[in-house]
């Protein structure tokens, strides 16, 4: 590399040379244009101008204010308590009436469904689906079949306390027995379990006598006649195609061997009243809801 002190101006381009060169090979003087030095020395004032205005360093515990004292999070929040001021006359009259009353006042419901509906989605899809569709285990809220009774009251006493949760001395209590601890034989299991299956038209089911004996002698108490259920009991029906935990003979026959005993949360010691009551008017209205 050598550095000339000399100017000299290029044959080819017709510009003044810097005296530079690098391997034979001669820088061009050619500046950067005057409007594109001016443009970026005014993005610095502006950079300045902003620090110095709004919140932008950050510092251990936050971050400088600005003189303006704005951020859009504050401004965020401001809308924010404007709106549950805006909902405020909603949420107070749906914490003060029933559900029942809900309903049928047409612009609560509106609001009480649209309410619910986001409220489901951060606290119920992880077990009832996105769609409310249920799964193994788990609840459609979507179809007419109600373990604990499908009326807006009943659906918000379950959200409210749930089922078989301990913490919650209103809780839905049911349990099944074991049948496979030496209650009934194995060959006694599987001739209930293939009559419960003949109820619905499951395949291998068969309506013995021995099994409707068996079903009505163990069953019919909590079940009711024809397997029809009892939801004051939490009994759901044995006689439609909607099953829990499988409908096949083989799902039927571990349930009556082994039963398993599903658990929900008692929503209201984790949210307010008229939060629980927003989300049983919307699940009452997803189709399903007697």
């Amino acid at each position: 590399m050598s550095n000339s002190h000399e100017r000299e101006v290029d044959e080819l381009s017709g510009t003044e040379t810097t005296g530079h060169v690098w391997d034979g090979i001669k820088e061009l003087n050619t500046p950067l244009p005057r409007w594109w030095l001016w443009t970026f020395y005014g993005t610095i004032i502006w950079a300045i101008g902003y620090v110095i205005a709004y919140p932008a360093i950050p510092l251990i515990s936050g971050a400088t204010s600005g003189v303006l004292g704005y951020s859009s999070r504050g401004a965020l929040d401001d809308k924010l308590e404007l709106a549950k001021e805006a909902q405020a006359v909603f949420v107070d009259q749906i914490a003060s009436m029933s559900v029942d009353d809900i309903v049928a006042n047409d612009e609560l419901a509106r609001f009480a469904r649209a309410g619910g509906a986001s409220v489901f989605k951060v606290y119920c899809t992880q077990c009832h689906g996105s769609g409310a569709q249920g799964g193994n285990g788990y609840p459609n809220l979507n179809d007419d079949e109600w373990i604990w009774g499908g009326s807006v009251d009943q659906i918000y006493t379950t959200i409210a306390h749930g089922a078989r949760y301990d913490a919650d001395p209103d809780t839905h209590i049911n349990e099944m027995p074991v049948f496979g601890d030496d209650y009934l034989s194995p060959e006694e299991i599987e001739s209930v379990s293939k009559y419960v299956a003949s109820l619905s038209g499951v395949e291998g089911g068969a309506a013995t006598e021995e099994g409707k004996t068996l079903f009505e002698d163990n069953c019919v108490a909590c079940h009711g006649e024809g397997g029809a259920g009892e939801p004051d009991l939490g009994a759901p029906a044995l006689n439609n195609a909607i099953w829990l935990y499988g409908g096949t003979l083989a799902d039927i026959e571990a349930q009556v061997t082994r039963p398993r005993h599903g658990e929900m949360p008692a929503w209201s010691l984790k949210l307010d009243d008229a939060t629980v009551k927003e989300l049983a008017v919307y699940v009452h209205s997803l189709g399903g809801g007697q």
